[in-house]
């Protein structure tokens, strides 16, 4: 795992060097083990190691044998000893042990089309000096980030924006375009980023910059193929050996020792019974409820594996929100992100390289949005005109049992579902903004490029789209890999995987999805390797009481304090917001996850910009 960054302009070579340096230092943390730098009369290359393969060796950039391509690379390819051997058979010499000089070889035979055979988690740039060409590629679901700035000339990418930051052609400047849709989501969804001119490399799509051009294609799209005709139990089988398959692959291929997280639930409790690490990890918070470290603590003793825990106070999670909020680039308000943070640097003190559970929900139907009660099933068969005037006729009334789902179950499908993060609509964001913000942008305008995709599709299959493309890459993935580079560990998904998927995708929703239970194959599965009680967990995820604790004196005027600064008024109707917090705080109303939506970018703007 590292850190890539580059950029081209006319600048001369040394001065070059000294810049692509300062760059890639500012983010140190993702590879303190090496550095290296590549310079010519066009481009700068600058790579942070964190060595993981070939130790002693393998530092970057990387060339091929005349010199004339050179690799900088974040990931890891699990599948790169196949491929080194069919590379070696047509003559191909290696010079490293790593699974970058693979890449770099299988390019310079297979082209574009080498994209599409890694499995793994990638970012990489390849530079053909020949013909003054930048080629990249991100990994097919985005579990490695990759950021691009292009204004005019300039031309700048990295793993993290906080690198461009420091080249002194970069203009930075505040997309307020992106809150609105922050607000609502609580994670930035749109292309371009808070950054002005800073974008996001989709996931499984590759670009080629040559000549001021930027030409971007997608090698890989998301399809299910449903094989409703295969028998449960062949394919409960089938789909056991491919996840112990892709647990060994992550396992094994590293020259460091390998932990694992723990939590309670029955995604992470799997991987750990399969793949028996000698360390596992956990955190938690004291606080009725909010706690899952003693579930992890009885299941490592069962596997007599070594548990290390660790308990958050409320001190410790607002003293590390900016911090946080530093790391993630963009302001993220996923209040598990924050946990996330100090299981990483509970790990740090152990090892480099840790599995962990995330993609089980997106790949066998496992998060409770996906399965609707039986009674909201049988409302929905309504036409959406008649659901429609009922949202009307409840949305201004006093709150009431179910009044909730008539408001949101009125609507259609592509402004109702947009994943797990929202907690207002967009009536509510621009009550929230200031005034010059306040715009018409729908939530349908961000989702209808993906949702038309699968507009045919059953409810379950949408929503499994939806969040492949929205809730996974942006916010699940991303807090996984800044979170864990924050603290130098390198985090793998044995779960989130392509082969896994592959398989995944022809899984009939009759399968996933049985009566009241959740992910129900992938549940069936894990009985095998785990208590039935962990099996059957309901999902949790990471659970964070701030909500309470702002209700608390000393937290509420922490928060109090960051809404009302001078410069709120620029962003927030800060009368409005001031009012949230208050009808909160007093018990009048539960605007807790509004509250860090709105606090959290403002963290964020008082670390990148304040």
């Amino acid at each position: 795992m590292c850190g890539i960054v580059g950029f081209v302009d006319s600048k001369k070579k040394s001065e070059k060097l000294k810049i692509v340096k300062s760059m890639a230092d500012e983010m140190i943390h993702r590879g303190p083990d090496g550095e290296g730098y590549y310079a010519d009369d066009y481009v700068a290359l600058g790579h942070r190691r964190l060595s993981i393969i070939d130790v002693s060796g393998g530092s970057q950039p990387i060339y091929n044998k005349d010199g004339s391509l050179a690799i900088i690379f974040n990931g890891e390819i699990y599948n790169y000893q196949e491929l080194k051997e069919e590379l070696i058979s047509d003559g191909y010499h290696f010079e490293t042990k790593t699974d970058t000089e693979v890449i770099l070889h299988g390019y310079e035979k297979w082209h574009d089309e080498v994209f599409a055979k890694l499995r793994g988690m990638f970012a990489f740039v390849i530079y053909d000096q020949k013909n003054h060409e930048i080629i990249g590629a991100r990994d097919h679901f985005g579990m490695k980030p990759f950021y691009y700035y292009q204004l005019g000339e300039e031309f700048l990418f990295a793993s993290e924006i906080k690198s461009m930051l420091v080249h002194p052609d970069f203009q930075k400047q505040i997309n307020t375009d992106a809150l609105k849709m922050y607000l609502i989501f609580q994670y930035s969804v749109k292309e371009e980023t808070f950054f002005k001119h800073v974008y996001k490399l989709k996931p499984g799509h590759y670009f080629h910059y040559k000549d001021g051009k930027l030409t971007i294609k997608p090698y890989f799209e998301l399809k299910y193929q449903k094989e409703t005709k295969k028998e449960y139990q062949k394919m409960k089988e089938e789909l056991k050996d491919v996840l112990e398959d892709s647990i060994y692959y992550h396992q094994t291929t590293s020259d460091v020792e390998v932990g694992a997280y723990l939590s309670g639930g029955v995604d992470s409790s799997y991987v750990v019974s399969v793949a028996k690490p000698d360390k596992t990890f956990s955190v938690g918070f004291s606080y009725e409820g909010f706690d899952e470290t003693d579930y992890a603590k009885d299941l490592s003793k069962q596997l007599n594996i070594k548990n290390y825990r660790q308990k958050i106070s409320p001190e410790d999670f607002f003293e590390a929100l900016p911090k946080v909020q530093w790391h993630t680039d963009e302001p993220h308000a996923n209040l598990s992100t924050v946990p996330l943070y100090f299981l990483s640097k509970l790990t740090q003190k152990e090892v480099k390289v840790v599995l962990s559970g995330e993609g089980s929900d997106e790949m066998f139907g496992g998060y409770n949005e996906y399965n609707d009660p039986k009674l909201l099933k049988l409302y929905l068969h309504f036409p959406l005109w008649f659901r429609y005037g009922v949202r009307n006729l409840v949305k201004n009334l006093p709150h009431f049992p179910g009044r909730n789902t008539l408001v949101k179950y009125g609507l259609p499908f592509n402004e109702r579902y947009i994943g797990h993060g929202t907690f207002m609509e967009e009536k509510e964001a621009n009550l929230i903004l200031a005034n010059h913000l306040k715009n018409d942008e729908k939530i349908k305008d961000i989702l209808e490029p993906v949702y038309s995709k699968v507009k045919n599709e059953d409810e379950l299959t949408k929503k499994m789209f939806i969040d492949f493309h929205f809730w996974l890459p942006q916010d699940i993935l991303l807090k996984a890999d800044k979170m864990s580079m924050a603290h130098s560990i390198e985090l793998r998904t044995p779960l989130m995987d392509i082969d896994v998927f592959n398989y995944a995708k022809t899984i009939p929703n009759k399968y996933l999805l049985k009566k009241k239970e959740t992910k129900y194959l992938f549940r069936d599965i894990s009985k095998e390797k785990i208590p039935e009680e962990w099996s059957k967990r309901r999902k949790c995820g990471f659970p964070v009481p701030f909500s309470k604790w702002i209700r608390e004196e000393k937290f509420y005027q922490k928060v109090l304090e960051a809404f009302q600064k001078d410069y709120v008024k620029e962003f927030f109707d800060q009368e409005y917001i001031l009012q949230l917090l208050d009808n909160h705080y007093t018990g009048k109303e539960n605007n807790g996850r509004k509250i860090y939506n709105i606090y959290c970018f403002l963290v964020w703007y008082q670390v990148y910009f304040a």
